[in-house]
């Protein structure tokens, strides 16, 4: 520890939803979800390829819904960049990665199978066991400049597996961002975990997307909090 990821690529959609929809969804973990407005949590759904890491390289599909730390409670807009991510789901394409995420942080892993296409944009779908989970066409966002985004972001993720709530650290360095609003079509399968996304009102538009060509990422020890 700490673990190194040298180089990833990502493209994230946000999505507005119901927040006791979303909280039930959670109710699991003890965290409380963040409200981005009266009534509407946010969750997000990313594709993360890592090329060049202590883990290797692999492909990841998060389901994450942003929550208020433990012992707080935040609320709008400008409490955004305070709020947390709680992954909730976390398929992965490789052995190492899922025993490591398991075991190191508690993350949810399972085994899935990934598909990308990017002639004429970027779309990728992820299932298991011949199971459709989701899948997520982009279209190309605004650049924005790298001074804007290189500066390391200190970040927190939670996780939630065997009955205990983990916080872990992490840090974060972008280039080659794109943000727009909208910019993400989902698409839902047969699998349990499209079922539960459709608890929350998916699929609909996202309000906001973005993708970024170069990330470097720090991630330090779990800490159990509940």
């Amino acid at each position: 520890m700490p673990v190194r990821i040298r180089r990833a690529d990502t493209h994230v959609a946000m999505f507005s939803v119901d927040a006791a929809a979303a909280q039930r969804l959670i109710d699991y973990s003890g965290l409380k979800v963040f409200e981005l407005r009266p009534g509407r949590a946010v969750v997000m759904l990313m594709l993360v390829r890592y090329h060049d890491g202590d883990l290797g390289k692999y492909r990841e599909f998060g389901t994450a819904v942003m929550v208020s730390p433990p012992g707080k409670t935040l609320k709008g807009l400008a409490s955004m960049q305070s709020a947390a991510a709680f992954i909730h789901h976390l398929p992965v394409n490789q052995g190492f990665t899922l025993e490591a995420g398991q075991r190191i942080w508690g993350f949810p892993k399972i085994m899935a199978d990934f598909s990308v296409r990017e002639t004429g944009g970027f779309d990728f779908d992820v299932s298991e066991e011949g199971k459709l989970i989701a899948g997520i066409e982009f279209r190309s966002g605004v650049p924005i400049p790298s001074a804007l985004t290189a500066k390391p972001q200190v970040l927190t993720t939670f996780s939630h597996r065997d009955g205990v709530t983990r916080e872990i650290p992490w840090e974060m360095r972008n280039s080659g961002m794109r943000v727009r609003l909208g910019g993400a079509r989902l698409r839902l399968g047969d699998h349990p975990y499209a079922d539960e996304l459709r608890s929350l009102g998916l699929p609909k538009r996202a309000f906001a997307s973005q993708s970024s060509g170069n990330v470097e990422m720090t991630f330090g020890d779990a800490q159990e909090i509940r």
